[in-house]
C-alpha cells in the first residue's frame, strides 16, 4: 500500500536560500479504479524546500508504490502531495500527474499546496 511506503527526507542543505527543486519521475504506473487497467504518466515535483528535502530513491520508491493500486489520476496526485507536504513541509509544492493518452483523452492533473510561489509553466508531454 502507498501509503505505508517510506518516505525519506533529509536537512535542507542550503536552508538560508529559496530555491526550486525540480524532479521528474517518467515511469508512472497505477491501475484505473474502474477497469483495471494500467495507467501510464509522468510525476513532476516541484518544490522551494523548507527545513527539509526528499531523498530521491526513497522518492522513487513512494511513486513506485502506486503500481498496484486502484486509483483515479486526481486522487492520486492529490494524495502524493498531501503526503509530500506532510513529510518534507516545504514553503510551497507542485505536484503534476502527465498521463498518457486513454480513448483519445489526455490528462494533466496539477496540485499546489503551501505559499503561493512562481513555479515556471509546466509544458505537458506528448504521450
Amino acid at each position: 500500500m502507498a501509503a505505508s511506503q517510506p518516505l525519506e527526507v533529509w536537512p535542507n542543505p542550503s536552508l538560508e536560500h529559496d530555491y526550486l527543486i525540480h524532479i521528474e519521475h517518467p515511469e508512472f504506473t497505477a491501475l484505473c479504479p474502474r477497469s483495471g487497467y494500467p495507467d501510464f504518466g509522468i510525476i513532476v515535483l516541484d518544490y522551494y524546500p523548507g527545513e527539509w528535502v526528499v531523498e530521491l530513491k526513497a522518492f522513487k520508491l513512494y511513486i513506485n508504490s502506486f503500481r498496484q493500486e486502484r486509483i483515479s489520476h486526481e486522487a492520486v496526485i492529490n494524495k502524493i502531495a498531501d503526503r509530500l507536504f506532510a513529510d518534507m513541509q516545504p514553503k510551497a509544492i507542485r505536484v503534476i500527474g502527465d498521463f498518457m493518452r486513454r480513448g483519445n483523452v489526455k490528462t494533466v492533473i496539477t496540485v499546489c499546496r503551501g505559499q503561493l510561489m512562481n513555479f515556471p509553466e509546466y509544458q505537458a508531454k506528448i504521450l
